[in-house]
Parts: C-alpha cells; sequence; structure tokens
C-alpha cells in the first residue's frame, strides 16, 4: 500500500482545526481558537458549533495551501467522531463526509482520546511498545496500557471528575480568568507548594477521584476569607503551588503503581493538562528516581489538534479501517 495524503479535522470542543499528513509526516497543522467563551468562563456548546462553522472552510483551506497539497492528490479525509461535544462534531464529521464523498475517497473515523496518545508518533523521540500513557484533560485522566499503535487498554481512570475540571474549577473560585488551568499554573511557579495541604480521595486500583479537592479549596477559602478579606489576593502563588503539587502528586502516585506493577518503564503523557509545567517537570524528576524513559509532546500537540487525528488516521489507513457515510457523532465515544 503507498503512503497516503490524508487531511484530518479535529473539532471536538472549541478548536477549530485540520492538518494534512503524508506518509506518516505532518505537513500543517492549522488552529482556530474560539475567543467567544472567554466572557462566559467556559465553553458554550452552541456557540462552539457556530463558532466551528464559521472557521472549517478557512482552516481547511489555509492546512492544503500550507501543506501544498491540492484537493486531488487527497486520499482520505480523517475526522473526530468522539468523544466531545456533540454539535462541535457534527460539524467537523458533515464537513469530513461531504468532502470525503465529493472527491470519492476513503473516510476515517478517528478516537480522540487515542489520537492524543498517538501524538508521540508525530516527532521523535517515540515510545516503545508496551508503554503506559497518562491521559490528562479537562473531561478525561486515564491511565492507558498501550500495546500497538491501534490496541490500547484503559486500566485506570477518574471516577467522577476530571483532572483538567479539577485545575480550572479551583482556577475558577480563585478569580483567575478563563482558561484558569494554564493560568493557575503560571501563578503557581511564584508560590510555595508547602503552604497548604488539600485532601484528594484515594480510589482502589490505578483509579483518580478529584470532586473531593475542589470541595476542600471551596471551604478552605470560605473559612480563611471569613476572617480575612484579602487572603486570596495576599496568598494566590502560594494556594496555586498548593493545589497544583497535590494533583500532580495524586496523579503520578497511581502511575508509578502501575508501571511498577506491570514491569513498564516506558511512560507517557498526553492530552491538555500534560502541556502543565508543573507536572511535566515533576515527570521528568520521576522518570530518574524511576529509571523511566519518558514522553511529553510538543505544546502544540498538547491541546486539541487536528495534528494527532492525522497520525492515527496515518495507522488505521494503513490497516484499512475505514468509516461508511452513515457514521455519526459518538459525544461519548469509548475506545
Amino acid at each position: 500500500m503507498t503512503e497516503p495524503t490524508i487531511l484530518a479535522i479535529e473539532s471536538s470542543c472549541d478548536e477549530t482545526s485540520a492538518a494534512v499528513i503524508k506518509g506518516g509526516k505532518v505537513l500543517s497543522n492549522i488552529i482556530a481558537t474560539q475567543a467567544v467563551h472567554e466572557q462566559y468562563g467556559g465553553v458554550v456548546p452552541e456557540l462552539a458549533s457556530r463558532a466551528h462553522q464559521q472557521n472549517i472552510i478557512p482552516v481547511v483551506t489555509q492546512a492544503l495551501r500550507t501543506a501544498n497539497v491540492a484537493k486531488t492528490e487527497l486520499n482520505a479525509v480523517a475526522f473526530t467522531r468522539g468523544p466531545g461535544l456533540l454539535g462541535a462534531l457534527l460539524v467537523g464529521c458533515s464537513f469530513a463526509k461531504s468532502f470525503a464523498l465529493g472527491l470519492d475517497i476513503p473516510l476515517i473515523e478517528v478516537n480522540h482520546m487515542q489520537a492524543h496518545i498517538l501524538a508521540h508518533f508525530i516527532e521523535d523521540p517515540k515510545p516503545g511498545f508496551p508503554f503506559l500513557c497518562l491521559t490528562v484533560s479537562g473531561g478525561h485522566t486515564q491511565i492507558v496500557l498501550v500495546k500497538s499503535h491501534l490496541e490500547m487498554e484503559i486500566i485506570g481512570q477518574t471516577t467522577d471528575d476530571a483532572v483538567g475540571e479539577a485545575f480550572d474549577k479551583t482556577a475558577k473560585m480563585l478569580g483567575l480568568p478563563y482558561p484558569g488551568g494554564p493560568l493557575l499554573d503560571k501563578t503557581a511557579k511564584q508560590g510555595n507548594p508547602d503552604a497548604f495541604e488539600f485532601p484528594v480521595g484515594n480510589m482502589p486500583a490505578y483509579n483518580y477521584s478529584f470532586s473531593g479537592i475542589k470541595t476542600s479549596v471551596l471551604y478552605f477559602l470560605k473559612d480563611r476569607t471569613k476572617h480575612n478579606p484579602n487572603f486570596v489576593q495576599e496568598n494566590l502563588a502560594d494556594i496555586c503551588a498548593s493545589v497544583q503539587k497535590t494533583l500532580i502528586k495524586t496523579l503520578l502516585k497511581k502511575l508509578v503503581l502501575a508501571a511498577k506493577d506491570l514491569g513498564i518503564t516506558e511512560v507517557a503523557i498526553a492530552g491538555g493538562v500534560s502541556a502543565n509545567s508543573g507536572l511535566r517537570e515533576t515527570l521528568q524528576e520521576y522518570a530518574k528516581k524511576y529509571k523511566w524513559n519518558v514522553y511529553i509532546p510538543a505544546f502544540q500537540y498538547c491541546t486539541d489538534n487536528a495534528a494527532m487525528i492525522a497520525i492515527a488516521a496515518h495507522y488505521q489507513y494503513l490497516k484499512g479501517d475505514f468509516a461508511t457515510q452513515y457514521v455519526s457523532p459518538e459525544p461519548r465515544l469509548k475506545f
């Protein structure tokens, strides 16, 4: 089978993205961010889908132009089927189906979370199989055993809220603007991570729970501001650093346990929260301590992007894993 040239589309949440990949090499990765959500303090699904409709044609056009690839050179069109917001997914799915039908080329549906993991195969160094991948985002927290490019097993996950939500909700309670997670990370660099202690639920096996820490932070702030209305402003950096340390320590505790139990030293992180500087730095420290080979994606491949959809589609194309025109978005798509 010849090395394919594929157009990939990502529209699972509030990033409209298109990428072109040829022979496993990403030639372009265009991302349009939706600023409309900032005034609401979070993603508004209806506004997200409308923004995707406005952005998708310009983004796809730019991706093809940057890659210097004509539509007639494409061998397939890939898109994110899920998980994600239904309206947002529907825009990308409908566009991809129409584009593929018009060119009479195959259609490839991609699992968004698997694509986050396969982002590690866009650039060197690439992890060897099997490896463990901690996938962390606003909607997911999972430990995945990756056996091959297309064979993955979730061995641990959050039983309630995702760690990304814990970051964002804490930031909102502290008065940080949207998106709060990255700002909490930035502020934490100036603080003392041992200033305050916050508990996190201890779940069995490799599972997580992050709903408790949000409640803990809420009551902590209520108690401290009751006696000192300026407490948050005076201690913002220390609070951010302490919460961040707690969340990272919790994430890596279960990852260490899984790596030991399975005898695996190839360890990776993926997803939007993998851009967190504290997590990246702590993981490098753990790599030395436990003699891991650690893989951390470039920043542009951490958050939602079409390049990761493209690399997943590349391996699916080689396997002959194609979708039909009857495929529909699946907001709660599982592995």
